[in-house]
């Protein structure tokens, strides 16, 4: 048994798994033994698709939010510790200065991971957490802030790409101005699913969207989508993990997010603080998502009536790469 602290730091949350790794059967999986999950909500990215740049102010947040960190994975005695950062530090020029940062704080050299590798780590954690009863192959889907990661596979990855696409990028390139205190208007929405589309294209030629068998989403625009759908007043992971939700149910949710002002969805007891104005932007791109891979699946003649929920992930894919 390793006790392993995994860090992913994305473009809108840095996230922290302390476990107990223990390796499986010899034909069994690995299993994870949770000590802490740990969330802040710190937008790295912050305006990083306009100016090629990481913000000061959201370095700082971020810094500070590992250094609490470190006092956690020091109290619970992790032998070893992975950093890794995606999207918006793979995109950031000033780069560098957030590595040093965090060098300093924790000890332990930053990853700046490839979108491939980040889609790897994702759906080898999530295949971690799902039962052995769902039809393969599986389409794990992650929306980060900054990046959406696609990963085709059984019980190793068959086709992966990661997309430049996210809950913070769309917002801040379709949804910025609108008011707060309104639903996101039709015509904006609109471009923003206009241009969700042409980045599906882009997924499409990599990853084979009709061969898909099981559709499963995770990270935080899933959850929180979830989370609706379930009529949740409160955030309960274990029944957002393996929830199977049918797509009217999945589409309802969705509406809610994009339709309802920004103070409702701040109020709701589920909603991490700092996601209620992201989260419309990365609802639409889950639907769009949904409703590409039902019908590409449709053509050759696999009928996918719902979706599959997780609460594992990259952390659990960082935490396993640490065995």
């Amino acid at each position: 048994m390793t006790r392993v602290a995994a860090i992913d730091c994305g473009t809108n949350s840095i996230r922290l798994l302390v476990a107990d790794v223990e390796p499986g059967d010899p034909d069994g999986r690995p299993r994870i033994s949770d000590l802490t999950r740990q969330m802040r909500i710190v937008r790295l990215g912050q305006d990083v698709d306009r100016t090629g740049v990481l913000d000061p102010q959201a370095i700082e947040r971020t810094v500070e939010a590992a250094t609490e960190y470190r006092r956690m994975i020091e109290r619970l005695g992790a032998e070893k510790i992975r950093f890794v950062a995606t999207s918006a530090s793979r995109d950031a020029r000033n780069r560098d200065d957030f590595v040093q940062a965090i060098r300093q704080v924790l000890g332990v050299e930053p990853e700046v991971i490839e979108g491939t590798e980040e889609a790897s780590l994702s759906f080898a954690g999530a295949v971690t957490g799902l039962s052995d009863g769902a039809a393969m192959p599986m389409l794990v889907v992650d929306i980060g802030g900054g990046s959406t990661e696609f990963v085709l596979g059984s019980t190793s990855v068959r086709q992966a790409i990661s997309v430049d696409m996210g809950g913070v990028r769309v917002t801040e390139k379709f949804f910025s101005q609108c008011p707060p205190d309104q639903g996101i208007p039709e015509t904006a929405q609109h471009q923003a699913i206009e241009w969700i589309d042409g980045q599906l294209d882009a997924a499409a030629r990599v990853v084979d969207f009709p061969k898909v068998k099981t559709l499963v989403g995770v990270a935080g625009t899933v959850t929180t989508v979830t989370a609706q759908a379930l009529g949740l007043t409160s955030y309960q992971p274990e029944r957002i993990h393996g929830a199977r939700l049918s797509l009217d149910t999945v589409s309802e949710a969705v509406r809610f997010m994009v339709d309802q002002p920004i103070p409702v969805k701040a109020a709701l007891g589920f909603m991490p603080q700092g996601r209620e104005d992201v989260i419309a932007a990365g609802s639409l791109i889950w639907s769009r998502i949904v409703a590409r891979v039902v019908a590409e699946a449709a053509t050759e003649g696999t009928v996918i009536d719902h979706t599959v929920t997780s609460e594992h992930d990259i952390l659990d894919g960082i935490a396993l790469s640490m065995m």
